[in-house]
């Protein structure tokens, strides 16, 4: 089962993530040299981002930083996950780490920009030593959204990226797939809110795993779960 901290509000929980990703990425440069963190964008990380962003502790021109997903939009858009996790995460100590995007260029993931991705992505050190995750309020997440035209291949499938276009997910997206999320020493699952927590019990429920894709994250049993929470 899944470990769940619950916090009293957003600042205590952004400090308490920040400190867990923190020290992930220091063992990882302790141990191997380098470190790798995959992020969520949304509303809900900001926070988080910034706190992890100020610490001084983290060797971060050794870290290289890239998505979970991310819309298939330019860095300029104030749609994009990658602008986020730039604006809010990568300034001040943080701001020597090495980011890699998922979006590379034209109007849509066609077999090209995935290949492109597939290629940045493969400079990533691996395993992540973190990959943190969200939950949206149709029981998605990264981009495994209810009725995507390519779920089961990115549930199931082996390869590293996958482009999804679902009912839910606004713009056209790309996504990593479970087996290279779950490639990581340390998963977490960031929510907020009560609504989020009335999503997450029913999805520790039954029900297909196609309605409600978290459940293919909260039923894995390959890497253990850190779900981090707050009104």
């Amino acid at each position: 089962m899944p470990e769940r901290f619950d916090f009293p509000g957003k600042t205590e929980l952004a400090k308490a993530l920040a400190e867990a990703v923190a020290n992930d990425l220091k063992a990882g440069i302790a141990e191997r040299g380098v470190a790798s963190l995959a992020v969520s964008g949304g509303s809900t990380p900001g926070k988080f981002f910034a706190a992890l962003g100020k610490r001084k502790d983290v060797e971060w021109e050794k870290v290289t930083v890239t998505l979970v997903d991310e819309r298939w939009v330019p860095d300029t858009s104030d749609r994009s996950n990658g602008m986020l996790v730039n604006e809010k995460m990568l300034q001040g100590p943080a701001a020597s780490a090495h980011f890699v995007p998922l979006y590379q260029g034209g109007e849509e993931p066609d077999a090209t920009g995935i290949a492109k991705a597939d290629a940045a992505l493969a400079g990533v050190p691996t395993p992540f030593d973190a990959v943190v995750l969200g939950m949206g309020n149709d029981g998605h997440t990264a981009s495994f959204f209810p009725g995507g035209d390519n779920l089961a291949e990115a549930l199931e499938g082996d390869g590293p990226i996958v482009a999804m276009h679902a009912p839910g997910a606004g713009e056209a997206r790309v996504t990593l797939s479970r087996k290279r999320l779950l490639e990581t020493r340390s998963l977490y699952l960031h929510i907020e809110g009560e609504g989020k927590v009335e999503v997450l019990d029913k999805a520790m429920g039954e029900g297909p795993v196609e309605d409600m894709p978290i459940r293919s994250i909260l039923r894995q049993t390959d890497k253990p779960l850190n779900i981090y929470w707050c009104p």
